[in-house]
């Protein structure tokens, strides 16, 4: 169980770090900063969009780091559900997979949970 734990963190922060990094920092997927740029309207679209992604790189390290992984978890979870609703109800038009990209994200916060809550040998589970 716990190289599974161990495996299945490394991805998620993959996932952050791709995102982070590639997608938004570097600009490969020019939809993230479309996105930005119609949620908040503003005209430094770029700046904040890079400003997102150094913070999804530095939540990938933070997973890494295994420093305080239930604070992490949580606040992924936040960050992931507050990111999607918005999407959804603002940009839905510009989501890879539309109004389904709400069920990928509600997968990959189960994925989050559980690998936290259910496979990490350090949290103790009830009887």
């Amino acid at each position: 169980m716990k190289i599974t734990h161990q495996l299945i963190t490394y991805c998620i922060a993959a996932v952050w770090i791709i995102n982070g990094l590639f997608c938004k920092v570097l600009n490969l997927v020019p939809r993230h900063q479309e996105i930005v740029s119609r949620i908040v309207s503003f005209e430094h679209s770029r700046s904040l969009t890079v400003m997102i992604g150094i913070s999804e790189v530095v939540m990938a390290l933070w997973i890494l780091s295994r420093v305080h992984t239930k604070l992490n978890t949580i606040t992924q979870i936040i960050v992931i559900a507050v990111m999607n609703i918005l999407e959804f109800i603002l940009v839905p038009d510009l989501l890879l997979w539309g109004r389904y990209n709400a069920l990928f994200a509600f997968l990959f916060i189960l994925i989050i949970y559980g690998n936290e809550f259910y496979l990490n040998p350090k949290i103790k589970k009830p009887c």
